[in-house]
């Protein structure tokens, strides 16, 4: 470690926030810089695995963000008239020795957020500082911002699916693979259905499915998937309206869902495309690697994207304090392997999805938890 001594992490999302935590708890300076000048407790629910939550728990933070979720002891396919589909245990459930915990994602940022600042001081965390570039020679950077420049040993680029640094990183080519799929989101302010701990998923004809599951504090996420063969959402989180939802599922009858209820309370809705990228053989070069979207955008349907974002955090801050600054490409060699199993793991998912039987649901459900088994870090 002697020869890294301050980090510089571009984006302070989940994943740039969690490496904070681990790095500082690993010994290195840490300062992280943010593009927004407020950070606020913005976008709907998450889910974090079991093995998100055991290294959220390995800092300290466990109890907490437990208290904060819900934890779904089940995920439930339904058809659109309310039978039963297919059911498959979930976290402690199943067996993990950690929970899967649900939660508005905002809130879930503000407490990592305030974990980062009493940990690493008041300033560790720098808004109003938007990465545009960074120049080094290999064993230094100084990390370029709108608002001036930062000189640090290293530079993490944790700036989401549209990075600045992967940009710089591979200039060439980097388009997003759109998968003929428009997502509107929203977290309505209703009970809880059912037992209160069930994620189901309702599957309709034409392919629309809606996935839902409580997230604590009386609200309850959820995401209509519509097919579409053209992208006609070019922005990651544009406004939309109950009108853009509802006639999608308007004849869906469950007695214990009032989709129309579900879809009204919900104060702002949000469409997204629902796209990945293809994986990048190597992430990073000198000075720099990259973490969570930045490194490996995924498709959303296996619950995966948060999780990788936090185990990627304690694979580079191990290898960080074993190796110095030679440890950013044993990171990457093992982490780009593992995440790009997820990515072709959550494209299959997705494209065998669509089924209603209950043999072919459990096949495809075991295949993916054998396919990222690694990526768990079990």
């Amino acid at each position: 470690m002697s020869n890294v001594k301050v980090i510089a992490i571009a984006g302070a999302g989940i994943g740039g926030l969690t490496a904070a935590l681990t790095l500082q708890q690993r010994g290195f300076d840490v300062i992280v810089l943010e593009s927004a000048r407020e950070l606020r407790p913005l976008g709907v629910g998450i889910n974090l695995l079991p093995h998100a939550v055991r290294e959220l728990d390995r800092l300290g933070l466990g109890d907490a963000v437990t208290e904060a979720s819900v934890a779904p002891s089940v995920i439930r396919f339904y058809a659109d008239d309310g039978a039963v589909l297919f059911t498959e245990p979930r976290g402690l459930a199943a067996g993990d020795a950690y929970p899967q915990l649900s939660i508005h994602r905002g809130r879930l940022q503000m407490m990592l957020l305030a974990a980062v600042r009493d940990r690493l001081g008041p300033d560790a965390v720098r808004t109003g500082m938007r990465v545009t570039g960074f120049t080094g020679d290999g064993s230094r950077v100084v990390v370029h911002t709108d608002a001036g420049d930062v000189a640090a040993d290293l530079l993490v680029g944790a700036d989401g699916i549209g990075s600045v640094v992967r940009a710089k990183v591979h200039p060439g080519p980097d388009p997003l693979r759109f998968a003929g799929i428009t997502m509107y989101r929203g977290a309505s302010r209703m009970a809880p259905f059912l037992d209160g701990h069930t994620m189901a998923i309702i599957k309709g004809d034409k392919g629309i499915d809606i996935i839902t599951y409580p997230i604590g504090g009386d609200l309850v996420n959820w995401v209509v998937q519509v097919p579409q063969e053209v992208r006609t959402c070019a922005r990651w989180n544009a406004p939309a309206s109950a009108d853009d939802v509802l006639p999608h599922i308007a004849d869906w009858h469950l007695d214990w869902l009032d989709t129309r209820e579900l879809i009204g309370n919900t104060e702002q809705i949000f469409s997204y495309p629902m796209v990945d990228k293809d994986p990048l053989r190597e992430w990073g070069h000198g000075a720099v690697t990259l973490l969570g979207d930045a490194a490996h955008p995924m498709y959303p349907v296996g619950a995966n994207g948060g999780s990788q974002a936090i185990v990627d955090a304690r694979v580079l801050a191990d290898h960080l304090a074993a190796h110095g600054a030679q440890g950013l490409r044993r990171y990457e060699a093992e982490r780009a392997e593992e995440t790009a199993a997820v990515i072709v793991a959550n494209r299959e998912m997705h494209r065998a999805g669509h089924t209603r039987s209950a043999t072919e649901l459990d096949r495809v459900t075991r295949r993916y938890r054998t396919d990222t088994a690694r990526s768990t870090r079990a």
